[in-house]
């Protein structure tokens, strides 16, 4: 086979009985795609189930993905596909509803009606952003009001950049941002406490910190260029970072009974470094498992799940043999 020329010719595909599969991927993201990638090489049946809904969609460019440094988020994604596609595996739109263990594997429902069955299963649906609730800022988030300073720092850098301090880790977030501007300050809401350390710091750094609720943003054309106190001042700005609270999408993960534990993004589903949930061959890769991940980390850790799910079906299928010339 000449995986080189990824002409298909000798490539698993589908398996041919219309719905059962070594692996069904759920999640058509940087994680999922890779994940796919890895499996289809390795000759798994591999199906891959996209709901078109990447949590970078409002982003221009991706960052610090070497090779791949601003490609557009959609772009990166088609590129994905096809080569997935090109090994035999089989991308699909659609979303899963329903996810349960049973007969050596899983059976998965689709929104479409249809009915799947897989020996294991990598979920890889990312995260939701819950954002703060300022008017405006889920209309210009992505474009100048930011999360992710290493995703997007470098495109504001040098411009008065402004903190939303709702939270007292807000002061080491303007610490981290400070980096990509001379011209920082923290919006620190009413009644957020910082340590004294933290506040020494910032002004060390020239961090100026203002006091006061958020209420709006103010626009000049269609650049951001002050948010709006409750009393009415204006606190000039290019740039506002703000933390959103992060939950997982792993709807599918607890209904199969995979177990989870608080961390101080939240509750999230326990892993394995291999991805491997508290169910057997349930495995969990990318943001859905580790909140903190860049698309270069998510992609490096679909390939790690991936190589896990790929040994467990080996041993798995060296038991069936072993089992069946024992008779």
């Amino acid at each position: 086979m000449d995986h080189d020329a990824r002409t298909g010719a000798g490539l698993p595909g589908d398996p041919g009985d219309g719905g059962a599969y070594d692996v069904v991927v759920v999640g058509g993201g940087p994680a999922g795609l890779s994940a796919a990638l890895v499996l289809a090489r390795a000759r798994r049946s591999v199906l891959v189930v996209d709901s078109g809904q990447p949590r970078n969609a409002p982003a221009a460019h991706a960052h610090g993905y070497l090779t791949r440094d601003g490609v557009p988020p959609g772009e990166l994604l088609a590129l994905g596909r096809q080569e997935v596609e090109d090994y035999g595996a089989r991308v699909v739109p659609g979303r899963a509803t329903a996810l349960r263990p049973g007969g050596a594997g899983f059976a998965l429902a689709l929104d479409d009606g249809t009915s799947l069955h897989a020996r294991a299963v990598v979920v890889a649906t990312g995260l939701r952003d819950r954002l703060p609730e300022l008017p405006g800022v889920a209309e210009r988030w992505g474009t100048d009001v930011l999360h992710c300073p290493y995703c997007h720092g470098h495109e504001v850098s040098g411009q008065r950049i402004a903190v939303l301090g709702e939270e007292p880790h807000a002061a080491e977030e303007a610490l981290l941002v400070r980096q990509w501007s001379d011209d920082v300050v923290l919006l620190l809401a009413e009644g957020v406490e910082v340590e004294r350390l933290h506040l020494d710091r910032l002004a060390a750094r020239g961090v100026e910190v203002v006091r006061g609720d958020a209420a709006s943003l103010r626009l000049d054309g269609d650049a951001l260029a002050a948010v709006v106190l409750a009393d009415g001042a204006e606190v000039a700005c290019r740039a506002l970072v703000v933390a959103p609270r992060l939950h997982g999408a792993d709807d599918l993960l607890r209904q199969a009974g995979a177990a989870t534990e608080t961390s101080g993004f939240g509750d999230f589903v326990v892993t394995e470094p291999s991805g491997l949930t508290s169910v057997p061959g349930l495995y969990a890769t990318g943001n859905v498992a580790s909140p903190a991940e860049l698309v270069v980390d998510a992609v490096a850790a679909g390939s790690r799940t991936a190589i896990a799910v790929n040994f467990a079906l080996a041993v798995d299928d060296a038991d069936q043999a072993l089992a069946a010339q024992r008779g």
